[in-house]
């Protein structure tokens, strides 16, 4: 919890704007990205945390585009 609460002083502070993790939890392969949320001023507002199994990312091969069905 202390690295949580020294990254979110970080980001209200200007000295990051993001910072991602990864780890593996049992079968799945994880990323946790934490972004800091400012207003047009620069001023710090919050802090937005995204996670996501990334194992089924490791599989993906050649190209798939936008207009790609």
């Amino acid at each position: 919890m202390h690295i949580v609460e020294k990254l979110i002083e970080d980001f209200r502070t200007g000295r990051k704007d993001k910072e991602s993790f990864w780890i593996r939890l049992g079968d799945k392969y994880v990323l946790i990205q934490y972004f800091a949320v400012r207003d047009e001023e620069g001023n710090f507002m919050g802090t937005l945390e995204v996670t996501m199994d990334i194992k089924p990312l490791q599989a993906i091969t050649g190209e798939k585009r936008i207009m790609d069905n």
